[in-house]
């Protein structure tokens, strides 16, 4: 039993991590109708920054937090503009085209730049676990778990509280509208996607606290946040929320029940499942 109660933990705790990076891809769809399928190679890049951080100037990884949502929100700025807003216009296939062009080109430079050997951060300022009546609660896990809860709701206040969060919310329910209002959609697009790429900064930062770092790290994720996205309802953020928690208590209690091996199987098998009863999604 308390085997089962640790698993538990440890997936509610991944499952906020993977609830963060899926909040950044939803808000991109919900706006722009557009899966950046290079959206896992973005958090890639924001775990590589926060591993130089360390490794060249000594900032640890919880420092290093505001560097990388600065970094990959002018980063996704610089990608929106001079890439995917060439082709928004175009046909949906040529979108999903480019951002998948984007993904290979980001990690496979990185992969000859860094080598695709393992890379972790070490004796950082989260190390240790904590012994809570036999449950051992890894700090960094914890730290970047709360980490994500922060991050997750200061969007949600942002979007509900600020005049260009309702901007965003107001494309993302009627673009048409919204122009005829006098929403420039365009910068709303943009910020969107810097928005949801700073997003995955910040979790790249908080996962470099404990997770291996290499060049293909980010295919994993990917395809665990488009689970989420589709699982939680595309354009819902709640329903991403939700989600992002849902499979990481699925994944880790499958890995714990069955086989390790075949925690990702379980959690592509409990969307289908999901998706098959309610197409929407949770949310949607």
């Amino acid at each position: 039993m308390e085997q089962l109660v640790q698993q538990l933990v440890n997936g509610v705790l991944i499952g906020l991590v993977y609830s963060l990076l899926a909040i950044g891809l939803t808000l991109v769809w919900g706006v722009m109708n557009v899966l950046n399928f290079a959206h896992g190679d973005f958090l890639m890049l924001g775990m590589f920054l926060s591993y130089w951080l360390y490794t060249l100037a000594g900032i640890d990884p919880l420092f290093s937090i505001p560097i990388n949502a600065v970094a990959l929100f002018l980063f996704g700025m610089f990608i929106y503009r001079f890439i995917i807003s060439k082709v928004m216009k175009g046909p949906g296939l040529a979108q999903l085209v480019v951002t998948f062009g984007i993904s290979i080109f980001i990690a496979n430079v990185a992969a000859l730049i860094w080598t695709p050997n393992f890379r972790s951060i070490e004796h950082t300022l989260l190390s240790g676990t904590w012994d809570i009546s036999g449950i051992k609660l890894s700090i960094p896990k914890f730290v970047s778990s709360i980490g994500s809860i922060l991050t997750s709701f200061g969007v949600f206040w942002f979007l509900k509280n600020t005049r260009t969060g309702k901007a965003i919310l107001a494309v993302e329910m009627d673009r048409e509208a919204a122009l005829i209002m006098g929403i420039n959609t365009e910068r709303i697009n943009s910020l969107s996607f810097a928005i949801g790429s700073a997003l995955v900064g910040v979790a790249g930062a908080l996962l470099a606290t404990y997770y291996y770092i290499y060049p293909f790290v980010g295919g994993t994720f990917g395809l665990v946040c488009f689970c989420i996205v589709a699982l939680g309802g595309f354009g819902s953020i709640e329903g991403a929320f939700i989600a992002g928690i849902l499979v990481g208590v699925v994944q880790t209690l499958g890995g714990y029940i069955f086989d390790p091996s075949y925690k990702l199987a379980i959690v592509f098998a409990m969307y289908l499942i999901t998706v098959w009863i309610r197409p929407q999604g949770l949310k949607g």
